[in-house]
């Protein structure tokens, strides 16, 4: 099998580039990424040890793809991911990147006859819909309760019945807009197509930032012992994420590639769920238990554009149809960053502190 993975230099894309090609050693796996991201360039190494094709292009011009040559499967995983792109500057990179760029993907899978894994998002969601959501404030943390006024969110958190009408972030827009199209690709041209909204993702190789891999950059800052801020919402640190190990991820993107018939004209939401959710407070107080450090966090009470106080995956809907679900808790993926930085500190230095 020829399996094509755009963003492969990135976090999740040289994560799967790396496991599939261990777990199919005779599957030619080809990373294909512009190398936009800080950090993604020092996968290529790893790429050149274990066998992995790199192409050096963008998914964006035509040119570049179409020097991909023949394929089976494209896992898109090439998406600006910050939900700020765009809120504070002009939103061209993240519309061309992350729906123009991916039209070039899906049309590429119709040239081969190949299928289609793309990895959305949970923020197609409406921000105004999840702020407004009935929940409690606990010691350390936010919840969601049972009782809402709109369908699709209850403790468990959001699941896929949650209506999509409402403001989202660009981000958000740009990929909700490719699960529509790949709709209409899948009706008029048959493409075969997985979709995933992902919550957030983190686990090794992630460089992380404050709009986009906060659970790396928190465990950096306890590495390194440099200082943090609680943000919005009161400044308390309340606000909670559940949270996939990327080795989670990588296991469902394997049952897709092999069962895409699972997944076909469905779209399933898929993160940590709630048993796998922190608040700001305690990944600071995983994050010390793990480090031995503990470092100076400040206070902003101001929210900032596009937040949400709470995001938890209702995995229900994806655990039923495929058997998919999350395997490894919160603080598995907190100590397998701890030790990929130590024993990357030099490198990870430059990138991370």
């Amino acid at each position: 099998m020829k399996i094509v993975i755009t963003g492969g230099a990135g976090f999740v894309g040289s994560s799967l580039c790396l496991q599939l090609k261990e777990k199919y050693p005779h599957y030619t796996i080809t990373a294909f990424d512009n190398l936009k991201r800080r950090g993604s360039e020092l996968n290529l190494a790893d790429f050149q040890q274990k066998g992995i094709p790199f192409i050096h292009g963008d998914i964006r011009n035509q040119e570049d793809m179409a020097s991909i040559g023949e394929f089976d499967v494209l896992v898109e995983a090439s998406a600006e991911p910050s939900v700020m792109a765009g809120l504070d500057s002009d939103p061209t990179y993240v519309i061309n990147n992350n729906l123009y760029g991916s039209i070039n993907c899906f049309n590429a899978c119709l040239k081969h006859k190949a299928k289609l894994i793309f990895l959305s998002t949970s923020r197609v969601y409406p921000i105004e819909t999840i702020e407004k959501a009935a929940f409690t404030e606990e010691a350390t943390r936010f919840n969601f309760t049972d009782n809402q006024s709109v369908a699709g969110i209850s403790k468990k958190g959001i699941s896929e019945d949650l209506r999509l009408d409402g403001a989202r972030s660009f981000y958000g827009t740009t990929k909700l807009s490719s699960e529509l199209f790949i709709q209409e690709y899948a009706e008029f041209y048959g493409l075969q197509a997985a979709v995933t909204r992902f919550g957030v993702i983190a686990g090794p190789r992630q460089m992380g930032k404050t709009d986009q891999g906060v659970v790396t950059l928190w465990m950096a800052k306890h590495y390194w012992n440099q200082s943090l801020k609680y943000i919005g919402y009161g400044g308390t640190g309340k606000q909670v994420r559940d949270i996939l190990h990327v080795d989670d991820l990588v296991e469902l993107i394997d049952l897709q590639i092999h069962q895409i018939e699972k997944f076909t004209g469905k779209i399933f939401n898929a993160g940590g769920g709630l048993a796998n959710s922190a608040s700001l407070q305690e990944m600071t107080a995983i994050c010390e238990k793990i480090s031995g450090h503990k470092i100076s966090i400040g206070s902003e009470t101001e929210t900032r554009p596009a937040d949400l106080r709470l995001f938890v995956t209702d995995n229900s809907a994806i655990e039923a149809a495929t058997g998919w679900k999350p395997k490894r808790s919160v603080e598995t993926v907190f100590t397998d960053i701890y030790h990929w930085i130590k024993a990357n500190e030099t490198q990870l230095e430059k990138i991370l502190k």
